[in-house]
């Protein structure tokens, strides 16, 4: 049942994902019951403006946008904007908001999340991986445990762009072949908190080498992240990542070590078959095309199978590769998990 008035909405952070979250809201069209009534970052109105516009990645934005006073004006929608590094800075309560998304990716803990309802914020989904599942109500994944959900939660993590693509189809193959450990190698696209050139930009010194000159091995908790959505695999998964020079989509490169016998035909009509129906249908696409990264821009699914790449050996050896676009298809799901915990809100709860 749609809500008998738009829900209100802040993004916290316009970068990468929150301008890609209010592109993605506009591009929907019904907007799910969504109204953004303001944003937050510390950039200036007339670059916002221009940001918002003009996109390198996803090109020019569907609609007019301009400069209102102090707010942006988007499809005739009048988005306020506010400057504060700290939560405390804005009067939260004053907006009549049902939901913040953290979009900066700069708060990692419940502490963090406190200070925004203490603020006066209703409730809080971010945009990161939180530094432990104690840090959130819950993780979500959407397409796996949002109808777990009871409306009464108030901080929220939409889990990381790799876990949205891992967890669906390590739950599927799961189920369908037994899964026995996996080791998953994630290809992501170069990231802000890499340098142009060779210069100081992290503790992590590769991450001080240019983002365009070289493949960087990087961190990863992608293992971690997936334990706490199928605790069930805990202990048997392995993940690292390296960041290549592209600017957008990414894949991962999983293996998976089976209970049974199979072969990459049974392997791919799995994948096929749940990309077409069941609860993964719209989230999980399938092709045997000869694609590459860029044929995956702006698709707004969390995975795309590519069975071309599906490889058995063993016969209990199983190697899939799947794509993403790590920037679009995650904006898209932060905004599934937004529309869906904003519909269960409980009639009682604060600004529902």
């Amino acid at each position: 049942m749609p809500p008998t008035r738009p829900f209100k909405v802040a993004l916290n952070g316009y970068g990468r994902i929150g301008r890609c979250v209010l592109r993605a809201l506009y591009e929907r069209g019904e907007r799910d019951g969504i109204e953004v009534v303001a944003l937050n970052d510390l950039a200036d109105l007339p670059s916002l403006e221009y940001l918002t516009r003009f996109d390198s990645t996803h090109g020019r934005f569907p609609g007019a946008v301009s400069i209102d006073g102090d707010a942006l004006r988007v499809h005739g929608d009048r988005l306020r904007v506010l400057r504060s590094a700290e939560p405390e800075g804005i009067d939260w309560a004053a907006l009549g908001l049902d939901l913040v998304l953290e979009c900066s990716g700069a708060w990692h803990t419940r502490a963090d999340g406190e200070r925004f309802l203490a603020a006066g914020v209703p409730r809080v989904l971010f945009s990161q991986p939180m530094a432990s599942e104690a840090d959130v109500d819950a993780t979500v994944v959407y397409g796996i445990n949002q109808h777990s959900l009871t409306g009464a939660e108030r901080l929220l993590s939409n889990a990381s762009c790799t876990t949205n693509c891992a967890v669906p189809l390590l739950r599927l193959l799961d189920r369908a072949l037994g899964l026995e450990y996996a080791s998953i190698t994630t290809i992501h696209s170069a990231m802000n908190d890499q340098p142009v050139i060779d210069a100081y930009h992290h503790e992590d010194l590769r991450r001080t080498r240019s983002a365009f000159q070289s493949v960087i091995p990087v961190s990863t908790g992608l293992a971690r992240g997936i334990e706490r959505l199928l605790p069930e695999l805990a202990g048997r998964i392995q993940a690292k990542a390296v960041r290549v020079p592209t600017v957008n989509v990414s894949c991962l490169d999983i293996t998976l070590q089976v209970r049974r016998d199979t072969d990459a035909r049974e392997v791919n009509q799995v994948l096929r078959e749940a990309a077409a129906q069941g609860s993964l249908k719209g989230l999980l696409a399938y092709t045997e095309l000869p694609h590459a990264s860029c044929d995956f821009n702006h698709d707004p699914h969390s995975a795309i199978v590519d069975a071309s790449q599906t490889r058995v050996s063993g016969p209990r050896l199983v190697n899939l590769l799947a794509w993403f676009d790590n920037e679009w298809g995650f904006a898209n799901r932060m905004l599934d998990v937004a529309a869906h915990w904003l519909s269960i809100v409980k009639p009682n709860s604060k600004n529902a």
